[in-house]
């Protein structure tokens, strides 16, 4: 029983980082960190960057995916 759960782990590992190795490419096109409410703040001596529009975006995208997701895994 334990052994069939680690592969099945590993296989779905596995296929998690085929799809971001596959889609990295077409997400790096998307101009996150670039949108209108990202904030940079540049000095002589500092740098800083707070990418509050960007992560509103992704934090919502990523809470549809798992709503869908338990959608699913109800039915």
């Amino acid at each position: 029983m334990f052994k069939t759960e680690i592969r099945i782990l590993l296989i779905v590992i596995g296929s998690i980082l085929i799809l971001i190795g596959i889609l990295l490419p077409v997400f790096s096109k998307i101009p996150f960190g670039k949108l209108p409410g990202d904030i940079l703040i540049e000095r002589e001596n500092f740098k800083i960057y707070i990418p509050i529009t960007s992560m509103l975006i992704i934090s919502i995208l990523l809470s549809l995916l798992l709503f869908i997701i338990s959608l699913i895994k109800k039915h």
